[in-house]
């Protein structure tokens, strides 16, 4: 039976919040959290210690259109032979979330934003994360400020990390940004209403792409995903539609790879433990080289992420239209991303996607607790807190965070295939295009090539592989339960 059209997205609020239930998260504030929010009313503002006053300089936030837990700021200064200074400032979340305090044990129990086809689950309460903690347009704020000086070929030269009070000029979107600086729409109004920032903003996309065409130099993969959002027509779902990269995202993104860097080997050579953001070498790497090899390349038998980047551009170039798809397939193999504590003296193992050995997770303390965590470290680093966690409190944390980001992961792909399963609900016996996703003893997976869609195969899985294209028809779907499910069937 299908649904009624105009209750999707109440349906799939109800979904969501079920899901966060059966994975033990709280999609929920509790009376004590509601509570101590109510004494919480100003933005953090009386703090010991030296803070600089950088209110003054050109500071932009570039994220999502819809975003307003805003948790970084922007600014580049160009310096003597070709040099920038970057600037990216952090929002401090805790100098309103005490360690230990009841929206502090909420954040960390979920550990993270849940983002859903049915609605945002926050960490923090919007109160915070969208007010008082948040890197506001026109609003003074608290932050931790990273300072990087890059040289004309993208390298780091040297860095700094400070506290200082700033102010955003302006609430940028990536796409609008993005149109811009590639060509293909007008200057944003918010950047030509800030004097200086249109030519700033260009600095900041010249030096994110040095930096990036240098991290791919050394072996950071070209890897692109398709990850979809889903369109409503009022509370009806009429589409799914793809988040491509682009030139503003970039900026972002880079400017973050390298301010996770900066902060990692800051509390390392202070003697400060950290949380490290680890993706070990590929669990699948055989499977990798053979998806080469049926591509006519020939990879190293040993795990090799400059020899596998050189093969990524190289069919990135050759078919940029379904690079995706191999994209998808290298990610599947590479296995996932995990936390783990680095104590002084240690050495954590690098992050192979990235092709660096110093990373954290930092820049997003609103929306992701080992943010929060790395903050406060950062802060007793600096000097101006005592540091708050002992060892054994910072592995049993990255443990923790490692298995809810599990569980927030399937509560988040869990909806989104409820989402899929709504709009595809009325064409079963359908036959589409696909690509095998994943292939293992629970169950084979593919995802169709015409829209982001991605179900099981219940029959006719046997003998194929991640990386393989095949042709699906679809013969059931549960929007309950998120269930799309695919039988192969010839050409």
């Amino acid at each position: 039976m299908q649904t009624d059209d105009n209750q999707h997205r109440s349906i799939l609020q109800r979904i969501a919040r079920r899901a966060m239930l059966d994975r033990g998260l709280l999609p929920d504030f509790s009376n004590e959290v509601l509570a101590e929010l109510s004494g919480i009313r100003a933005p953090a503002a009386k703090i010991e210690g030296q803070v600089h006053d950088l209110r003054d300089l050109l500071w932009a936030s570039i994220d999502n259109d819809d975003s307003r837990d805003l948790d970084q700021l922007t600014v580049a200064e160009a310096m003597p032979g070709d040099k920038v200074k970057i600037l990216v400032a952090v929002a401090d979340v805790d100098s309103l979330v005490d360690k230990g305090s009841a929206v502090d044990e909420h954040a960390r129990h979920n550990t993270s934003s849940v983002y859903t086809a049915g609605g945002i689950f926050p960490m923090l309460p919007e109160k915070l994360s969208t007010d008082l903690t948040s890197l506001n347009f026109n609003e003074d704020r608290l932050a931790i400020v990273i300072e990087m000086m890059i040289s004309a070929d993208g390298s780091l030269e040297s860095s700094d990390i400070y506290r200082a009070r700033v102010r955003n000029h302006a609430k940028l979107a990536y796409n609008s940004v993005a149109a811009w600086l590639e060509g293909n729409g007008s200057l944003p109004e918010a950047i030509a209403a800030v004097e200086g920032l249109k030519e700033n903003l260009r600095l900041q996309d010249q030096a994110a792409q040095s930096m990036k065409n240098l991290r791919h130099m050394h072996g950071a993969l070209s890897l692109e995903t398709v990850e979809a959002r889903p369109v409503f027509d009022g509370d009806k779902i009429r589409g799914l539609e793809v988040e491509k990269k682009n030139r503003a995202k970039d900026i972002i993104e880079d400017f973050m790879i390298a301010a996770n860097g900066v902060n990692a080997r800051y509390l390392s050579s202070r003697k400060f433990p950290s949380i490290r953001r680890i993706v070990r070498t590929p669990k699948r790497w055989e499977r990798i080289v053979e998806l080469a090899d049926e591509r006519g390349y020939k990879l190293p038998d040993a795990p090799d992420s400059k020899a596998l980047e050189e093969f990524l551009n190289k069919e990135k170039a050759a078919d940029p239209v379904k690079f995706p798809d191999l994209s998808l397939a290298v990610i599947k193999l590479m296995g996932a991303g995990e936390y783990v504590a680095e104590l002084p003296g240690d050495t954590a193992p690098g992050h192979f996607g990235l092709a660096v050995r110093d990373y954290t997770h930092s820049t997003a303390p609103n929306r992701r607790y080992t943010d929060l965590i790395t903050e406060r470290l950062l802060k007793a680093a600096i000097g101006e807190s005592s540091l708050r966690y002992s060892n054994d409190e910072l592995e049993a944390l990255a443990k923790h965070c490692t298995e809810e980001e599990d569980a927030v992961n399937k509560v988040e792909r869990q909806v989104g295939k409820s989402a899929a399963a709504l709009l595809l609900e009325s064409r079963i016996g359908e036959r589409f295009d696909a690509i095998v996703t994943g292939a293992a003893s629970k169950g084979t997976w593919a995802r169709l090539l015409t829209m982001p869609v991605e179900g099981r195969l219940v029959h006719g899985f046997e003998g194929i592989d991640v990386g393989n294209r095949i042709r699906v028809q679809l013969i059931s779907v549960d929007v309950e339960r998120g269930y799309i499910d695919f039988r192969k069937v010839g050409s």
